[in-house]
């Protein structure tokens, strides 16, 4: 783990940003409970119209679960879209007017059954932004203790094992963690990039 007494203010800024486009028209597509999907047609800077599908889903929050002696907790899940079980961290959407830390503790506690001694942001991310705002907040989780049974949806299923950090380690730099969701806040945790 690299020294997190770094101050974040040394990494380049963003780029300047680009006018953003204008909107000339606007049209819901579908909705549901879960996510909602639009079409725009936006004016480009050449003046020309696009098409722009917009899909739109709650902000969400992701945990790195790591106990008192260093190890790491996941869960192996299945995930439906893709059909494949892998190790992934806590994570879920941000119901309305739900603190995100709340948030995180909430779907610490039901994944995993374990509750934080203290949790630390860790930088968010925008994990498909090229057609959604959608946004994730992740967090570490410090002193993690098992509290209670799991809490699960009725479309969950997965299993809990506690990994010590080397073997996460192996995980992310075999290549192995495919969610999005789990690879890069496990490398933002193991680069140091908190404050705790």
């Amino acid at each position: 783990m690299s020294d997190s007494s770094q101050p974040f203010e040394e990494a380049p800024h963003n780029p300047p940003a680009f006018p953003p486009f204008e909107t000339a028209s606007s049209k819901r597509v579908y909705d549901s409970p879960w996510c909602g999907l639009r079409r725009d047609e936006v004016v480009l800077p050449n003046g020309r119209l696009q098409e722009y599908h917009v899909f739109e889903i709650a902000d969400a929050v992701v945990t790195v679960p790591i106990r008192s002696d260093g190890s790491i907790v996941m869960v192996g899940q299945y995930r439906y879209p893709h059909g494949r079980t892998h190790w992934e961290f806590p994570a879920g959407r941000i119901n309305e007017g739900e603190d995100p830390a709340e948030a995180a503790r909430r779907e610490l506690r039901e994944e995993t059954g374990h509750s934080a001694g203290k949790l630390v942001p860790l930088p968010g991310f925008y994990p498909t932004n090229g057609i959604s705002a959608h946004y994730a907040h992740a967090y570490v989780a410090l002193d993690c203790a098992p509290e209670g049974e799991l809490e699960l949806d009725d479309s969950e299923q997965l299993i809990v094992r506690v990994f010590a950090q080397a073997e996460a380690e192996a995980l992310l730099d075999a290549g192995l963690l495919a969610d999005a969701f789990t690879a890069l806040p496990l490398l933002y945790y193991l680069r140091g990039a908190f404050k705790s």
